[in-house]
Order: C-alpha cells, then sequence, then structure tokens
C-alpha cells in the first residue's frame, strides 16, 4: 500500500487522517490527567476537538521532518510525502479508536477521563472503560506495526532497522515535544490545558 502512495503528494487524506489522531491523543492525554474528576464529558470533548487536530497536524509536520532525517541517516531516501503516507494511514488504527472513546464517553461518561475510577462506579462501566483501554491499546499497536512496516517497504531497509529508526523517532519527538511544552507554558501560562 505505501509503494502505490509513496509517488502521490500529501493531500487533504493525510491531514485529515492525523487530525483524527491528534483528538484521539488529546483524548488519551485527558484520562491520564483525570480530567473527568474536574471536567465534564462535553467540556472534554470539546477541547479534544478543538485543540487535537491542530495538534496532530503539527504533529504530522515534525515527525515527518525527523523521520525524514532519520530514514536518510539509515540509508534510505526518503521524501516528506512518503514520510507522511506512513505516519498518517499507519495511524488509520489510532484512528478507529475514536469512535470506540467517542461511545466509551456516551456511555460512561466523565468516569472514561478518570485513571482509576471510584469505588462507586458500577461493574459495566469498569468493564466497559477496561475493554476500552484495551481496544486502544491494541489498536495503538497496529498502528506502531504498520507504521514500522511502512518505513521498511517504502525504504527498502530491514524491518528491525525500520523499528529502531521508529523508536529512535519517537524519542526525538518526545524531547520536541516536552520543549515545545515548556517553552508555550513560560510563554503562555494560562494557555496549557488543565
Amino acid at each position: 500500500m505505501f509503494r502505490e502512495l509513496a509517488a502521490r503528494p500529501a493531500g487533504p487524506l493525510d491531514y485529515v487522517l492525523t487530525a483524527a489522531q491528534g483528538v484521539v491523543n488529546f483524548l488519551a492525554l485527558f484520562r491520564t490527567q483525570s480530567a473527568g474528576a474536574h471536567s465534564s464529558v462535553a467540556e472534554i470533548l470539546g477541547e479534544s476537538f478543538l485543540f487535537g487536530p491542530i495538534g496532530g497536524v503539527v504533529g504530522l509536520f515534525l515527525f515527518a521532518a525527523i523521520y525524514g532525517r532519520l530514514l536518510n541517516r539509515a540509508g534510505g531516501k526518503s521524501t516528506r510525502n512518503q514520510v507522511i503516507h506512513v505516519l498518517s494511514f499507519g495511524g488509520v488504527p489510532v484512528v478507529a479508536s475514536l469512535g470506540i472513546w467517542i461511545l466509551t464517553a456516551l456511555l460512561a461518561g466523565e468516569s472514561t477521563f478518570v485513571e482509576a475510577p471510584g469505588a462507586d462506579v458500577e461493574t459495566f462501566v469498569i468493564l466497559l472503560l477496561d475493554a476500552q483501554f484495551i481496544a486502544y491499546v491494541l489498536l495503538l499497536l497496529w498502528s506502531v506495526v504498520l507504521q514500522v512496516m511502512g518505513f521498511s517497504e517504502i525504504q527498502g531497509i530491514a524491518t528491525r532497522k525500520a523499528f529502531w529508526v521508529w523508536v529512535l523517532g519517537q524519542l526525538v519527538g518526545l524531547l520536541a515535544a516536552i520543549f515545545l511544552s515548556v517553552v508555550i507554558a513560560t510563554l503562555f501560562p494560562g494557555i496549557v490545558p488543565h
């Protein structure tokens, strides 16, 4: 699939897919912050759908630059469009989890966005949250596999080498995100989501 996309320029579908991935990332972030304890589902979904697409597309360009350099250093000759296609289409399983997140939020309410639900939560809700978390993790892992295979396929490098390039790119991206969030929090103290 990625070889067929390799010659095509990055298009609207690439950006829609990464925008949706950004929404999922924000939903997962709100869960790790236990935002459901102090915010409504409507507020959490609203902020996720407002800021998530921006974060997803910005992240796409950041990771496209990182992986472009890393793949070229690993012996490949990647173009920015090829890397964008792998990152966006490789993230389709994460995009699929968006539906699961929304359905769970509608059924379980604020408990969806609490890291550890309290003792007063019904058994059905706990099972639903556990199933949602397991589905999210499995879809995230599937996305990683697709991205690694995509890098291997478009670059003609071994899958093992593509995996280590992917890991290194994630570490560099994490450091860049931490640095960027510190700069934003310093310059604009009230803008960072709770």
